[in-house]
């Protein structure tokens, strides 16, 4: 990346001046490159001068001059600048850019990738929604969400892990199968009744109705205590598959399918329970077994044990990260929640700590809500069933780029409306169909080219010399970037801002020079930018989990 470029000819600068005695030897503190807001200050500005000034008590202008005045000219920076009150600017070579159309071309679908993260292992876990019904629009959310995420920090030189938790311990796996026990004997003509805590959706009348053709009523000559369990774990797994085929439909896979039943029956609970008791964080009070979250700064304790001798969810919590952090040593943890488990992010991060691993190796991201809308009008229930309105549903109505794209538009802590007919429009009001365009127009262009035999290997891409040509060429030179910055935030929303940006810059690009004309030469340059486009916006579009269509 130029960015990571001209960080290493400030430092260099820097440290000079420091040798010269120009700068007092104080810590260089990370050295920041950002795009000015104003584009005629230059392509890069740096703050450094502003910052030492504060460490140093000299004047901001007088280090960035000395700074300045210490750099060599290099082949990439056509010319510094120093602007009050203390900024270094650069502007980059007219040449060097369009150098960089040919960079492109040969990096190829690699194109955008960094080497940030060197091999780090991460895992990222997502959806885990309890086996006891189908997946709604908010889980596709958090599915979307943690799918680009694994995409970008793949990209990034991070090995990610993508997880799928399964909660198939607990309360509301007793719920569930006690609930479809009741609609497989109503569905036979038992006169059986609902349980107060059970699961009402029309959806377990159906998957009653699934279990009695294939099994029949053999559960009905059972006893109870057999019947239920038995018939509970044929319900979940139907429940699991059908979240499986609901998730391939959105483009998320998942590498590993984890059993929450698993931690108690291998021993990973007792293990974590036991090294948080001699670390002097479980305490017996209330006739109940607590984690002593205030020794580690929090308001509360909080219960591991209940009275009755069941663990909680946070006891399983513990233990599915003792064996994420210690038996199967990820460097990272990213774990992505829904907004009811807001409350539940400080306590993990204090438990985390008691277990010896640095909170800071664990991040969590909470994602809100969603509204469906149609233009004005809020959808609240399903017009299939009359109840939720499942995600598949939303998936078959709008396509699965539509979905994705839709769920990445904003910050995972924004609750998001999610305008079904907008989805669905061919208008460039429609921000899919407007990125998408972009890529379907430069393949048409590239047909067009294959048409006349126009062979572009041989373009000179020093002929792209004009505005509109340069402001593309900036424009896909930031896909490196954003990158980075998403792999440092875990913030994929910026995928979408770029893919507009960029599209719109190639629209505009497209309006103001012609591609394919009587001059050959400028012909077979302006078709190696457009392929170089076409590549930096199939990128984006994949990072995204999206397709590149070569047609529309």
């Amino acid at each position: 990346m130029i960015k990571q470029r001209l960080i290493e000819l400030l430092t260099e600068a820097a440290s000079q001046a420091q040798q010269l005695g120009k700068l007092p030897a104080v810590t260089l503190l990370d050295i920041v490159v950002e795009h000015p807001q104003n584009a005629e200050y230059g392509d890069y500005a740096s703050s450094l001068p502003l910052k030492l000034a504060r460490a140093t008590g000299l004047s901001p202008l007088t280090i960035a001059n000395d700074i300045v005045g210490l750099m060599a000219p290099t082949p990439e920076v056509a010319s510094i600048a120093v602007a009050p009150p203390g900024f270094i600017n650069f502007t980059l070579k007219d040449d060097w850019l369009t150098q960089q159309v040919d960079s492109i071309l040969m990096a190829g679908d690699a194109y955008g990738n960094i080497v940030l993260g060197e091999g780090s292992r991460v895992q990222i876990e997502f959806v885990s929604v309890n086996p006891t019904g189908p997946l709604h629009v908010g889980h596709g959310r958090g599915a979307i969400l943690g799918s680009t995420l694994a995409n970008v920090l793949a990209a990034a030189g991070y090995k990610v892990e993508k997880e799928y938790y399964i909660n198939d311990a607990g309360s509301q796996i007793v719920a569930f199968n006690r609930s479809l026990y009741a609609r497989y004997q109503q569905c036979l003509g038992v006169d059986a009744e609902m349980p107060a805590d059970g699961y009402f959706g029309s959806y377990m009348v159906d998957l009653a109705k699934e279990v009695i053709a294939e099994e029949g009523d053999r559960f009905l000559s059972l006893p109870e205590k057999e019947a239920v369990p038995q018939l509970g774990q044929i319900g979940s797994d139907k429940v699991i598959e059908q979240v499986r085929n609901d998730l391939e439909r959105l483009g998320v896979s998942f590498d590993v399918w984890f059993s929450e039943r698993s931690l108690y029956d291998n021993g990973q609970y007792q293990r974590a329970i036991s090294l948080l008791h001699q670390g002097g964080y479980i305490a017996e009070k209330e006739g109940a077994t607590w984690f002593v979250s205030t020794a580690l700064g929090e308001d509360k304790d909080n219960v591991v044990v209940r009275g009755d001798g069941s663990p909680t969810y946070f006891a399983s919590d513990i233990a599915y990260h003792y064996n994420k952090f210690l038996e199967r040593k990820f460097d990272k943890v990213i774990n992505i929640w829904g907004a009811d488990h807001q409350g539940h992010v400080s306590r993990m991060k204090a438990v985390v700590g008691a277990l010896g691993i640095s909170p800071e190796r664990l991040g969590v991201i909470i994602s809100q809500m969603v509204t469906l809308l149609r233009g004005e009008e809020l959808v609240r229930i399903s017009k299939r069933s009359g109840d939720i309105i499942t995600l598949r549903e939303v998936v078959e109505e709008v396509g699965s780029d539509a979905c994705r794209f839709f769920f990445l538009s904003r910050s995972a802590d924004s609750q998001m409306d999610f305008d079904l007919e907008l989805a669905k429009k061919e208008s460039v009001d429609n921000p899919v169909y407007y990125v998408q365009y972009a890529h379907a127009r430069i393949a048409s262009i590239l047909r067009l080219a294959q048409e006349r035999e126009i062979d572009c290997r041989d373009g000179d891409v020093c002929l792209l010399n004009t505005e509109p040509e340069l402001v593309l060429i900036r424009k896909m030179l930031l896909l490196p970037e954003i990158v980075e910055i998403v792999a440092h935030t875990l913030e994929p929303h910026h995928l979408t801002y770029y893919a507009q940006d960029l599209a719109t810059v190639f629209h505009s690009f497209y309006k103001q020079c012609r591609v394919v004309s009587e001059d050959k030469a400028l012909t077979k340059a302006r078709l190696k930018l457009v392929e170089a486009a076409k590549t930096v916006l199939a990128k984006a579009l994949h990072l995204m989990g999206m397709t590149a269509p070569d047609k529309m």
